[in-house]
């Protein structure tokens, strides 16, 4: 238990739960929402049960219940109140605070028993637009914060990507396609980060299209191996952290050079944080810029 992160400063309670620290004294000396606790050097911090039970009131509250309502609920009350609504509305807010929850504990039988709650009234792109883009949105802030650790990060991002495979495979696996055009999807070297690449993956086998997914960090001379194997092909690669600022124009010139000048049906399809560092209306013709996932597949 030593690895779970069970003190939080009230930056930190700001910062997963998105309630202004202000507010939280406030709710915590006018009705006694809150018990901080302090150090043997008298610093104050809450435990995991605070955290839990703050993640609970904001749902109440953002849900039409008053905080002067709520300090009179007693407090073994609070998560059946919050499940019975969770269960008629609202169903993405209570389970990206599960997953929250899930992360911070390494507890994987929550991460998994909020899916499968989730499932039952969703299907699995659905619950990627709806729960795991804004979930994995503030993850990513939350890490930039400091308010959990990388392993937190890992571990979460572990589990979305089993979920996005065992659904891949549930449709590859019933697939039959005899197409000359073909997707490719890959990241470019020393760039890791392959949930989205994964995702739209899913969505073009789910489709009936022919994809490729090559993964991770792979060198653009590589690519041009599959030339020779369509007749058309389409490449999608996701730019997080690389190609770096300095270096992304001319990864864009060396790829129309290399594969979409050399090639009469290649084309480019580009997404990711580092197109901010593009001017798109400079882009080579065979080259796409998308800045989202939904809009690249609204394009097929």
């Amino acid at each position: 238990m030593n690895n779970i992160k069970n003190r939080f400063s009230i930056k930190d309670l700001e910062n997963l739960t998105g309630i202004k620290a202000h507010t939280i004294r406030i709710w915590e000396k006018r009705y006694n929402l809150l018990k901080p606790k302090r150090t043997e050097t008298n610093i104050r911090y809450y435990d995991l049960a605070s955290f839990q039970k703050l993640l609970n009131v904001s749902y109440l509250n953002n849900n039409g219940y008053k905080i002067s309502k709520i300090a009179t609920i007693e407090e073994h009350k609070i998560p059946l109140i919050v499940r019975e609504i969770a269960s008629q509305s609202n169903l993405e807010s209570h389970a990206i605070n599960s997953f929250k929850l899930s992360m911070l504990n390494f507890d994987q039988t929550l991460f998994y028993n909020t899916y499968e709650s989730i499932l039952k009234n969703k299907a699995f792109d659905e619950i990627f637009y709806e729960v795991y883009i804004p979930l994995l949105t503030e993850i990513g802030l939350l890490w930039q914060t400091d308010t959990i650790s990388p392993a937190h990060e890992h571990f979460l991002t572990s589990l979305i990507r089993q979920k996005i495979l065992i659904n891949t495979e549930k449709v590859q696996s019933k697939q039959i396609n005899t197409s000359k055009k073909a997707f490719v999807l890959y990241l470019p070297e020393n760039e890791i980060h392959e949930l989205g690449l994964m995702f739209i993956n899913h969505e073009l086998v789910n489709r009936g299209y022919q994809s490729i997914f090559l993964g991770f960090s792979v060198p653009m001379d590589s690519l041009a191996d599959l030339q020779n194997y369509y007749d058309e092909i389409i490449y999608i690669s996701y730019f997080t952290v690389k190609p770096e600022k300095a270096d992304i124009d001319q990864y864009i010139k060396d790829f129309d050079n290399l594969l979409i000048n050399n090639g009469s049906n290649t084309k480019l399809w580009i997404l990711g944080h580092m197109l901010n560092a593009l001017d798109l209306d400079k882009l080579p013709k065979g080259v796409t810029a998308f800045k989202s996932i939904q809009s690249l597949i609204d394009n097929l």
